[in-house]
């Protein structure tokens, strides 16, 4: 079922979470073990995370260096397979602009339609450590647009090899970010990106993680002033750790309210810096549930019990 079609028939807050690929080497079971805890809430979908390649240098003969892609984690199409297989529920693939081709693009959305997997989020992805800035691969896109572009040509039965098919009918996912993503020069800019995504044929919206609700609720009305309709899904995660306060900003351009900073900063241990983490993210599960927003969603990283205990004291 797709993601749209889960929230049309559901008439209170649904829940979904994302879970990450496993490094190289594990297995499987690894990915159950993290979903096990959350299947008594019910979760209508699960998001799979996809991590690009990335690269190291071997030294050649003569001082030579060659540059190696290294595949640290398995794609995304085989665990949501075995994610549908096993639990029966939906299962939503990431799918980036990053280290794809468009034909490459075009495959994975035969398998994925091959599988029965009609739900996709279309992202840009996250530069290579190796590089600056973001880079696309030679025949591959720039843009989370242009992705959804391709992603809605198939849908309209248009391959990149002009072949008519008509058995695509991905239900298509973007990323928002209420404090806007951190290479925008301002959220009006950004605003207008996601607008264009829309636009292109996306069916709703998955925000970035936040601390304060009131920045979801500023970024949600400045969506309807633009003409963006489409379900707005917010993103969650409950602070684990002390250094988070430092990280999380750095890495996602948020700001963490000085009321959590306050409490975390006095808090004796990473032990009492976790249970605070939980009851903000509880206090703001609620008054976004309270607020009538179609899902909330959970980034696990790969550690389902923080967020389990959320959802006994949510749903």
């Amino acid at each position: 079922m797709k993601v749209t079609e889960h929230i049309n028939k559901s008439k209170s807050t649904l829940f979904s979470f994302e879970i990450l690929p496993p490094i190289k080497g594990r297995s499987i079971n690894s990915i159950y073990e993290s979903i096990d805890p959350l299947i008594e809430f019910n979760p209508s979908f699960i998001n799979v995370t996809y991590h690009r390649e990335e690269f190291i240098y071997k030294t050649k003969e003569l001082g030579f260096l060659e540059k190696v892609s290294v595949r640290k984690r398995p794609g995304t199409v085989g665990i949501c397979s075995a994610i549908i297989n096993k639990y029966k529920i939906d299962a939503v693939p990431h799918l980036i602009c990053g280290g794809f081709t468009k034909e490459e693009t075009e495959n994975a959305l035969i398998d994925l339609q091959y599988l029965g997997i009609d739900n996709v989020l279309a992202l840009r992805g996250d530069p290579v450590k190796t590089e600056r800035d973001f880079v696309p691969k030679i025949s591959g896109h720039a843009y989370a647009v242009d992705l959804v572009k391709q992603i809605n040509n198939v849908n309209q039965g248009n391959l990149l090899d002009t072949e008519s098919v008509d058995d695509f009918e991905f239900c298509i996912g973007v990323a928002g970010y209420p404090e806007k993503h951190i290479e925008s020069p301002n959220l009006e800019m950004d605003l207008i990106n996601l607008k264009s995504k829309i636009d292109a044929g996306a069916d709703y919206i998955v925000t970035q993680l936040f601390y304060d609700n009131s920045k979801f609720f500023e970024f949600k009305n400045k969506c309807k002033e633009l003409g963006i309709n489409v379900p707005i899904i917010p993103g969650l995660k409950p602070i684990s750790t002390l250094n988070q306060i430092k990280s999380i900003p750095k890495t996602f351009n948020i700001d963490l309210p000085f009321e959590l900073c306050d409490m975390l900063y006095k808090a004796k241990d990473d032990n009492e810096v976790n249970q605070i983490g939980i009851e903000w993210c509880i206090k703001q599960s609620k008054d976004l549930m309270k607020s009538g927003v179609p899902c909330l969603h959970y980034y696990t990283m790969g550690k389902s019990e923080s967020v389990k205990k959320i959802l006994k004291n949510v749903f």
